[in-house]
C-alpha cells in the first residue's frame, strides 16, 4: 500500500518514545482501546525496533510505523522488520531515495517552499509538516502551500499539536492525518499509566470522528 492508501485509514497516529520494549504490546492494545489504530515509533530510543517487532507480531491490527528515520540504513532496517510506513523530521534526499527503492511508504519533513519542491522532485505528495506550531501553524502552512494547491498536496502536522488545536488541523483540507505525541507521552509510558493514555486516545479519536462526520 502507498502512504496515501494507508492514510485513508488513519485520522491520528500516536507518536511514541518507548524505553522498554516490554511495554510495547500493552501500549498498542491501550491505544486501540482508545480508538487510535496507528502509531509512529520514533528511533530516539534503543528499544524502538524491538518494540516494533513485538507489536507487529502480537498486535497486527495496529498500523505500526517508524519515525525519526535519518539514514538509508535505517530505512532498510525498518522495512526488513515490517514497518507499515516511515516518517522523517527533515528532507534527506538519500533517505527519500532509499524509501522509494525499498517501497516503504514514507513522508519526508518539510518546513519551507524549497522543501516542498525538493520532495516533489522525487515524487512525494504527502509530507510531514514539522515543527507545525513553532513554524506558524495552519496560518503559515496555508501560505506556504498556496502555490502548490493545484497539485493536491497533503500534509501531516507534528510538533505542538494537541487536543486543543486538533480539531482545527483536522478541519483543514490540507491535512490528511495528524501526529500526536501528547496522547502517550514518554513519562506516561514509563509510569505505565495506561488509564491516562487510553483517556487521551479516546478524546483524540472522538474529536477526529466528529470532524469526519461533520465534513462527510
Amino acid at each position: 500500500m502507498s502512504l496515501e492508501e494507508i492514510i485513508k485509514e488513519i485520522d491520528i497516529f500516536a507518536v511514541l518514545e518507548i524505553d522498554n520494549a516490554n511495554d510495547a504490546v500493552r501500549l498498542a492494545e491501550t491505544l486501540l482501546e482508545g480508538g487510535i489504530s496507528a502509531m509512529e515509533l520514533t528511533l530516539r530510543t534503543p528499544a524502538a525496533l524491538d518494540a516494533l517487532q513485538a507489536i507487529l507480531e502480537e498486535v497486527p491490527e495496529m498500523i505500526a510505523g517508524v519515525g525519526t528515520i535519518l539514514t538509508p540504513e535505517q530505512v532498510r532496517e525498518v522495512k526488513k522488520i515490517g514497518a507499515r510506513f516511515g516518517v522523517a523530521p527533515g528532507l534527506n534526499r538519500n533517505v527519500m531515495k532509499e524509501a522509494i527503492k525499498q517501497e516503504l511508504p514514507f513522508a519526508p519533513g518539510v518546513a519551507t517552499p524549497s522543501d516542498i519542491e525538493s520532495a516533489l522532485e522525487l515524487g512525494y505528495h504527502t509530507m510531514k509538516f514539522f515543527p507545525a506550531e513553532p513554524q506558524g501553524g495552519l496560518t503559515y502552512l496555508n501560505s506556504m502551500a498556496a502555490p502548490y494547491k493545484f497539485l493536491g498536496l497533503q500534509f501531516i502536522p507534528l510538533g505542538g499539536v494537541n487536543e486543543e488545536n486538533l480539531r482545527t488541523y483536522l478541519e483543514s483540507p490540507l491535512i490528511c492525518a495528524v501526529g500526536g505525541s501528547w496522547i502517550a507521552k514518554r513519562d506516561l509510558i514509563q509510569n505505565k499509566n495506561w488509564a491516562e493514555i487510553k483517556q487521551r486516545a479516546l478524546i483524540a479519536s472522538t474529536i477526529a470522528k466528529e470532524v469526519k462526520e461533520e465534513t462527510a
